[in-house]
């Protein structure tokens, strides 16, 4: 792999570049226009190109320097927001956890008074995404997801199951019929997780296992897949105590009992490495005490 050019000479480059300015640069990188030229002229011999036409006193990007300014830009950047991160998370008592908004509602969000009575010393930011965070990238100490807790490279640990109901649309159910049994389902369109897995995993729990490939959309947001439900454009597995308001108002229609899929559940998801800090096992310890005491079934 071809060595990197110094890191003061790119960095000299990106400041001139940016400023179009050997004197700008000079001034924002606190050395003199002479050593700044010298960089230059050091980054250009290691490249064996020239980034700069030089014309009077102006100085401008050539082709090449045009095409080599972003990413020189965005390496710099994102050095600059990984050290911000770092400064902000590791050095300091703030733990950002990254939660779906429906489990940080309706769970998580009206038992943090607890643990900030427990840890007065760790300040909480709390940031909604469906998504699996780049723990790395973003910022992230923590995250919690629904799902089957298998996420490669990060340890997973199970919080707790949720009741799922399998709910349809007035609409849909009139148009198909009231299902007998849940092997009706089988051939009914489905809206699915992004996993795609729940529908499998809620058929082998009724004794069904032949069910066929899932088919029909998903959506990694909750809240966009009981849309989805809500529309007609399926039916959907989504936990009981969100569709509540729901079904008590003639919206949606259960089309067969609740059930508690016991590994399709809410995990504590994060890099092997964070267990040891402090801040992260306080949040481990009290998340995992809270789910047992509590047996949340919603």
């Amino acid at each position: 792999m071809r060595r990197l050019p110094p890191l003061n000479a790119l960095r000299a480059f990106e400041a001139t570049a940016r400023h179009l300015s050997v004197k700008n640069a000079a001034e924002e990188l606190c050395v003199t226009p002479g050593a700044v030229s010298q960089m230059l002229k050091t980054l250009e011999l290691n490249l064996g190109v020239k980034l700069f036409h030089r014309v009077n006193r102006g100085i401008f990007l050539t082709d090449i320097g045009q095409t080599y300014l972003p990413p020189v830009s965005n390496a710099f950047r994102q050095l600059a927001e990984a050290s911000n991160r770092i400064v902000n998370t590791v050095d300091t008592g703030i733990l950002t956890i990254s939660v779906t908004s429906f489990f940080a509602s309706a769970w998580l969000v009206p038992r943090l008074t607890q643990f900030q009575n427990d840890n007065p010393e760790i300040d909480l930011r709390v940031v909604t995404s469906n998504r699996l965070v780049d723990f790395l990238r973003d910022g992230v100490d923590v995250a919690i997801r629904h799902g089957l807790g298998v996420y490669p490279g990060l340890r997973s640990e199970r919080v707790l199951a949720v009741e799922v109901v399998p709910v349809a649309a007035p609409d849909l159910v009139a148009r198909l019929g009231e299902p007998a049994s849940p092997a009706d389902l089988t051939c009914w369109p489905h809206v699915h997780d992004a996993e795609r897995k729940a529908w499998h995993r809620w058929f082998q729990a009724q004794g069904i296992e032949e069910v066929g490939p899932p088919r029909g959309p998903s959506f990694d947001d909750s809240g966009l897949l009981l849309q989805a439900v809500l529309t007609g454009q399926g039916v959907g597995l989504l936990p009981a105590a969100m569709v509540a308001p729901e079904l008590a108002e003639g919206r949606l229609v259960n089309v067969a009992e609740v059930t508690l899929l016991e590994d399709f559940a809410y995990y504590l998801v994060y890099p092997e490495a964070r267990q040891e800090r402090p801040k992260v096992s306080a949040f481990r310890n009290w998340i995992l005490d809270s789910a047992a005491e509590t047996n949340y079934r919603g």
